[in-house]
């Protein structure tokens, strides 16, 4: 690798770097203890140390080269390399290159300077194609070269950034460098001979925190398959955790939560990933949240502030990315001016032409004509079906000549917020203070309430930003059938069913429109159980085509992945709330043993808003909070609740007792303030049983939650999030390998240590091939609503890599072929996929099988629909296959035509219908797996001739290499020769007349079959195949025959070492795929 040239002592370098080769203008040094026997001893020892610890070019290779000039004592370093090869080639480069040139100057500091010149030149076109793109580049491509030293992961790994830092080792820390990477976290550390090295992918790592304790003052703590590791002494700790935590979650997304990850395209290309990316991407999302913003605004980097000289008072402000802003009449513009570049520390820029740096793009701003005129057209036509007002104001319509106590504090509440109205504006622009945060924990006006959750929540942007488009949705929603409409009609009427607006049509018709519309719009989710009651009480407040943004705003930004199939973000906010229950209420975590009563009781809290479990006035109240405070105000609300009932919930017995406790709490919530009619309240309708129990105004129970657990910052909300997402989702998959493992360990010998080992490579080659190729479809299949034993499989190609590394016959010569063979065997619903299961059963029988048990793989390996001719169009890659001819081969059915095989599946599915599920068809499905006879080998076609020779050289590539080879050839040469007589035999008792004269096989003297003869008289003369009849073989005749040979039987039953050869698969895993 060239390096930027710079100044080296040399006197100073001696004792660390010794002479290799020299001439007037050059040097090349390996440094000391590399490449020498023992090490070099201790100082080649103490010099490893040494490049360990310090940030220098040595670090990075023990090979260099310096520019020296006659009479000079400085030399500059201008190049280092990994390896003797690799210096030698720029050695090389500059005695042909530059050597005759340097010839022709006059001075020394001309040679100098015209080094100089090139060495940069040569960087400078190297770096047209590296990733190096930090600060430093410089650096940057040293960490590189010594990250791709020490760890051979492939080239297209892209290096995101490295640290130095100590790993903590037991007690003792080892100096050294941590590199993240878009998909690993790796470590490298040498001090006095001793090595560590270190490799974990951000997708096993299923804890990532910051901790600290006695020793370690602050440190980051890794969790990765049950194994611990600790980091510690960061120059910027805070900084390189974010980081972290960022490259962990998307890993996470990337390969678990496809779901999410589909719709977030900035991540698209791990290539792309870097640093400052990185950095701006969570200061942009933390941005966003805050201010309750649409997914697509993003923050922009300030490049300069400016104003005009003329009279207009306008202030521009220029972003990344050629643009500018302008805006105009600003009050104070000069002192805001001043006062945006000392936040934003950009400078002013000097403006020849005001307006040609000032982009006005009124296209940009404006929509086309014919799509402002289509929509306008498409909200005409509908608004005969879309309510246009709340139904609140068509169900309890404010009277205002019976005013009684509770409407004169509505409307004082009224007066409230328009005095804050006139103070600090209405709307998008309006200041949120202290005085907003009192007036909306005390509940806003029932009048209020529709436009202020649409303002708190954002969802007035994404309606202000989509004119038109509810109606749209709704028009081409009506009358679709599918599993999300059927659920929603089955669910209408249990919505809010006391509140008379959806005892009506009105109501219902409404809520029927909203949720198939969104259903619509997000198939994804569709529609879960939740969303109903949610939208119902959106309803009553909001109109319809504000309900439906708000929905979009709840399910999409404000409670993510909270209504997937899986719930994942519900899970996850559990999680969060029970660390803050451990962090605020300790007493009551030593109380309870068991944390997941929290997760059990809270998921309706969570998923509901509490709307499920409060009287419905009283939890509008909880609604207003949410949408001005997100989630932080249900987690606040939620441990309010638990330390309220901490007496009751200390001296519970068990579970159901606190349950019964917390219930019966829920029904003496009251809101004393609400307007709502009493027929509609459920607070005042409890029985006289319950009411003499502590009555509980909600406003007061917010308040109390404010003020205790008001110190909780969005900030550390985040960060818990971020942090049991990943233990969450691993979770699951820990739970989908568990299922796994309990259905395949009932048909295979492997044992369940095993099993999870061989279920550990098998997902990990999954992932493997998603890691470094964007295009590869392979988790397109992953589906997590799907059967546990389909959401994860492979290909041909990984199927391939696998048989490679775990097979006991993968020394053969023709292993690809075998490797086809068994894939083909093995995909019976011939889609191009193999599930664990399909997987597993194969390498059970090379590990496990007896010896008919493998005889017969083999067998079948060789016959229909297994077996197919394989040649390679490369005659010098002999039998090995590239990934194309694979996929080619793999994809070559002989079984039934495509068309007819898929009636067949449509036929027998399950779900044929529409999405519906035909549950008769899912049981025969199930009584025949049950009663599945074992296959006889009576069942098993003959092997005709041309499959039998293929047969029997497997057999020979078998056998190459083992201590038995000679006596294993024979033997077979025997049972070939054997098996054709009593072809031919048997085929004179049918027919006696038959020429059979060019069968007669005899074992030469060489130990040649005549079954080889046999093939190369075909090769010769393929048409002599239709002239004589063809012979076959079944598989009994070939089994007999075998079995007579004890070196055969003793091969094929030999015992393996199962446990060793899937570590040995293990820890050649990623270098295989390297290699690749």
């Amino acid at each position: 690798m060239w390096l930027k040239p710079e100044e080296v002592l040399l006197k100073n370098a001696l004792k660390l770097w010794l002479m290799e080769r020299s001439n007037d203008y050059f040097v090349l040094q390996r440094r000391r203890g590399y490449g020498e026997e023992g090490g070099g001893g201790l100082t080649g020892l103490l010099v490893g140390t040494l490049d360990s610890v310090l940030d220098s070019t040595a670090k990075v290779a023990p090979f260099r080269i310096l520019h020296q000039t006659p009479d000079s004592q400085v030399y500059l370093s201008i190049a280092c390399g990994a390896n003797r090869e690799e210096i030698t080639k720029h050695w090389d480069w500059l005695e042909q290159n530059i050597m005759k040139t340097l010839s022709v100057f006059d001075s020394n500091e001309d040679i100098t300077n015209f080094v100089q010149g090139k060495i940069r030149g040569l960087i400078a076109e190297e770096g047209k194609h590296s990733f190096a793109k930090e600060d430093d580049p410089e650096k940057f491509r040293e960490a590189l070269l010594k990250f791709e030293k020490c760890f051979g992961l492939p080239e297209q790994e892209k290096l995101v950034t490295y640290y130095s830092c100590s790993y903590w080792k037991g007690r003792v820390p080892c100096q050294g460098w941590l590199y993240l990477s878009t998909n690993f976290l790796s470590f490298y550390s040498f001090l006095l001979g001793s090595e560590i090295k270190l490799i974990i992918s951000w997708d096993a790592v299923s804890k990532l925190e910051k901790t600290s304790n006695v020793i370690l003052t602050e440190s980051i703590h890794v969790c990765s398959q049950g194994e611990n590791h600790y980091f510690s002494m960061f120059l910027h700790i805070n900084q390189t955790y974010l980081l972290m935590e960022q490259l962990a979650n998307y890993a996470i997304k990337r390969l678990f939560d496809k779901e999410t990850f589909d719709n977030d395209p900035i991540l698209d290309d791990p290539l792309q990933i870097t640093k400052r990316g990185l950095e701006n991407r969570a200061h942009s999302e933390q941005f966003n949240a805050f201010f309750r913003l649409p997914k697509e605004e993003t923050l922009k980097e300030v490049l300069a502030i400016d104003k005009t000289n003329d009279s207009s008072k306008s202030v521009i402000i220029s972003i990344k990315g050629k643009t500018a802003f302008r805006f105009s009449e600003v009050k104070d513009f000069e002192q805001l001016v001043a006062k945006l570049r000392l936040k934003c520390g950009a400078a002013s820029t000097q403006y020849h032409d005001i307006s040609t740096e000032v982009s006005i793009r009124s296209d940009s701003i404006d929509p086309s004509d014919n799509a402002e005129v289509r929509s306008l057209t498409c909200q005409r036509e509908c608004s005969k079906t879309v309510n246009t007002e709340a139904l609140m104001t068509v169900f309890h319509p404010q009277n205002l000549e019976t005013l009684n106590s509770k409407m004169l504090k509505e409307k004082m509440k009224e007066q409230s917020w328009n005095i804050l109205f006139a103070e600090c504006g209405r709307g998008v622009s309006m200041f949120r203070t202290k005085k907003t945060r009192d007036l909306v924990v005390r509940g806003i006006p029932e009048t209020l309430r529709g436009e202020l959750w649409m303002l708190f929540s954002g969802a007035i942007n994404d309606m202000a930003a989509n004119p038109g488009y509810y109606a749209e949705v709704v028009e081409q929603s009506l009358g679709t059938c599918n599993l999300a409409t059927e659920e929603i009609e089955r669910d209408l009427r249990r919505s809010l069913p006391e509140h008379p607006a959806f005892q009506s049509d009105t109501g219902i018709s409404a809520l029927r429109r909203v949720l198939t519309a969104y259903a619509y719009r997000n198939p994804k989710i569709g529609y879960c159980q939740a969303m109903n009651i949610l939208t119902s009480v959106l309803l009553l407040y909001a109109k319809e085509e504000e309900a439906f943004w708000l929905l979009v705003a709840v399910c999409e930004r404000m409670l993510p992945d909270y209504f997937n199939r899986r719930i994942i973000g519900a899970l996850v906010d559990q999680a969060v709330f029970e660390e803050l229950i451990r962090d605020h209420l300790p007493q009551l975590t030593e109380h309870m043993t068991d944390m997941t009563f929290f997760s059990s009781v809270s998921l309706s809290w969570f998923l509901t808003l509490f709307i499920s479990v409060l009287p419905i006035e009283s939890a509008v109240n909880v609604v207003d909070c949410f949408f001005y405070d997100g989630i932080k105000a249900i987690l606040q609300l939620g441990l309010a609740i638990l330390d309220y009932n901490l007496d009751k919930l200390l001296v519970c017995k068990d579970d159901a007792e606190a349950v019964t406790a917390l219930n019966r709490f829920f029904d003496n919530v009251t809101n004393k303030d609400s307007p709502l009619p009493s027929s509609v309240q459920q607070g005042s309708n409890v029985s006289d049983e319950k009411s003499s129990h502590v009555r509980v105004d909600i406003t007061d129970l917010i308040r109390e939650s404010n003020e205790k657990y008001g110190n909780i910052r969005y900030e550390d909300i985040h960060s818990m999030r971020c942090r049991n997402r990943l233990y969450v989702i691993q979770t699951l998959e820990e739970t989908t390998k568990q299922n796994v493992l309990r259905v395949v360990s009932q048909d295979v010998k492997l044992s369940l240590h095993e099993l999870d080992e061989l279920y550990v490579i098998f997902k990990k080659e999954l992932f493997f091939s998603y890691y470094w190729c964007l295009s590869c479809p392979v988790l397109k299949h992953h589906d997590p609503s799907l059967p546990y034993l389909e959401q994860y499989q492979i290909d041909c190609q990984q199927f391939r890599v696998l048989y490679h590394l775990l097979s006991p016959w993968a020394h053969s010569a023709n292993r690809d072929s075998l490797a086809l063979w068994t894939f083909r065997l093995l995909d019976e619903n011939s889609d191009c996929l193999v599930n664990f299961k399909e997987f597993s059963s194969a390498i059970d029988v090379m590990y496990n099988g007896s010896f008919t048990e493998k005889l017969k793989l083999l067998f079948k390996l060789h016959i229909p629909p297994a077996y197919t001719e394989v040649k390679s169009k490369d005659p010098s890659k002999a039998d090995e296959l590239s990934e194309e001819e694979l996929l080619y081969f793999s994809q070559l059915h002989v079984s039934k035509p495509v068309n007819e095989k898929e009636a067949e599946s449509v036929k027998n599915s399950p779900e044929k219908d529409k999405g519906k599920v035909d549950i008769q068809a899912y049981l025969s499905q199930w009584q025949d797996e049950l009663f599945k006879k074992e296959e006889s080998i009576k069942d098993l076609p003959r092997m005709n001739q041309s499959q039998f020779i293929q047969f029997s050289k497997t057999l020979y590539n078998l056998f190459h290499g083992d201590p038995e080879e000679e006596s294993l050839y024979q033997a077979i040469a025997v049972v070939t020769s054997l098996l054709l007589r009593m072809e031919e035999v048997g085929r004179k008792l049918h027919s006696p007349t038959s020429s059979t004269k060019g069968f007669s096989g005899t074992v030469c003297a060489s130990g040649e079959s005549s079954e080889e003869k046999t093939e190369s008289r075909v090769e010769k003369d393929p048409s002599s195949l239709r002239e004589e009849p063809q012979w076959s073989f079944a598989f009994e005749q070939i089994l007999a025959s075998l079995l007579n040979e004890p070196a055969l039987v003793r091969f094929f039953e030999k015992p393996i070492d199962v446990k060793a050869k899937l570590e040995n698969a293990k820890s050649s895993h990623l270098s295989s795929r390297t290699k690749m």
